[in-house]
């Protein structure tokens, strides 16, 4: 399901912690946002209704918590990108980060012992 960058601030605060009510969500966005109650409010009412979240009644109000999981959006933001900006193959994107020195020491032997485990697999 499509999260538009405003509703992943919202899920982020959600998926590190749930359940929530909406006033606990404005005060964890407090100090990383310059956004108002309502303007949370209606990014949470936004994932409700694609399904991204759930609510339960808790008396007078909603404790909201994530269905979609923070994998699952990686992932799919993940291919998304890779699909538009390199056809899909992940060689021209580690390329294009390596042309552009974005490629660590750390990042190489990792890619490197990554590498090594799918050709072990595949034999």
């Amino acid at each position: 399901m499509p999260i538009s960058d405003s509703e992943s601030v919202v899920m982020d605060v959600l998926w590190a912690e749930h359940p929530l009510a909406s006033e606990d969500v404005v005060a964890r966005l407090a100090g990383h946002s310059d956004w108002a109650e309502p303007t949370i409010k209606t990014l949470l009412n936004r994932l409700l209704k694609k399904g991204a979240v759930r609510a339960e009644r808790d008396g007078r109000r909603y404790l909201y918590s994530p269905v979609l999981t923070r994998e699952a959006w990686v992932a799919n933001r993940s291919e998304g990108v890779l699909d538009r900006l390199f056809g899909g193959r992940v060689a021209p994107l580690v390329a294009h980060f390596s042309e552009r020195g974005k490629l660590s020491r750390a990042d190489i032997d990792e890619l490197r012992r990554l590498v090594e485990e799918l050709d072990d697999e595949r034999r």
